[in-house]
């Protein structure tokens, strides 16, 4: 390596000097600030709520567990029919 091309890129970028620098004016009085609408509130609450409710209703399969095991659980043929081609109806 050449030493005049070292100091030819140097003059270029200026690293032997130091270059101005502005001091900064009430660095500390700069804050920031987060607002949440009501909408987002609104939306928390929903959330919260869905949270606290349990995913299976305990009361509901409990019973119809009972009745499975004692051989008192009957489901009508056609109703189980109806209620099929509704939900394709539905989807389709």
């Amino acid at each position: 390596m050449r030493i005049e091309s070292y100091s030819q890129i140097q003059s270029l970028y200026q690293t032997s000097r130091v270059s101005n620098t502005q001091k900064t004016r009430n660095a500390g009085a700069v804050t920031d600030k987060v607002s949440i609408s009501s909408i987002g509130k609104d939306m928390k609450t929903a959330k919260d709520a869905l949270a606290a409710t349990p995913d299976v209703r305990n009361d509901l399969v409990d019973s119809i567990k009972s009745k499975i095991q004692d051989g008192t659980y009957n489901v009508s043929a056609g109703s189980f029919a109806d209620k099929l081609l509704q939900k394709y109806q539905e989807l389709g």
